[in-house]
């Protein structure tokens, strides 16, 4: 009795759109409140509420649409869907602001980390520090799929504490 059974897909394309529109909303709003320097722990937090909020959400209307029912399985799925979309969407912003927005961006990322490394580490010459700026410049493009990498393994485990909860499955007899 499968008729009309609730694709995973739909439902990771659907909320994980949602919640990359979310998440690029609040980083404008940083940008416009010009607190897209800071590194603070509170954004961080923001962020990951956001994308938690998103894959709840998926996965109850994936319950919903599917009559109740639910397995670990489909809700990791929709979890690691929303995570991926979503952060291809941050990701679009991120390359939108750091290429075209601010094209200095990331050169003042890397001088607000020299203070702090300076600040940090007083026995490191600013050579030293320079030389470290330098590598980390080479290796920025790891960014990319670091940061996508790292969105869904938090939504895994998202995904399955709320599966974990949510989990129903149909009767075997």
């Amino acid at each position: 009795m499968e008729e009309n059974e609730p694709k995973t897909g739909k439902y990771a394309m659907n909320y994980g759109l949602l919640t990359g529109l979310v998440g690029v909303v609040f980083a404008v709003m940083l940008f416009v409140m010009d607190m897209h320097y800071e590194q603070v722990t509170s954004v961080q937090i923001i962020q990951i509420v956001i994308l938690a909020a998103g894959i709840v959400l998926a996965i109850l209307q994936f319950k919903k649409a599917g009559g109740g029912l639910l397995t670990i399985s489909e809700a990791l799925k929709v979890g690691a869907g929303v995570a991926l979309i979503a952060g291809i969407v941050g990701l679009l912003w991120f390359f939108i602001q750091s290429n075209l927005i601010e094209p200095d961006y990331l050169d003042k990322v890397y001088e607000i980390g020299k203070i702090k490394a300076m600040k940090d580490n007083p026995s490191l010459t600013e050579e030293q520090i320079d030389q470290g700026i330098e590598m980390q410049k080479g290796l920025a493009w790891i960014m990319y799929p670091v940061g996508l990498i790292i969105n869904v393994l938090i939504a895994l485990i998202i995904s399955l504490i709320t599966g974990l909860i949510l989990k129903k499955e149909e009767a075997a007899y």
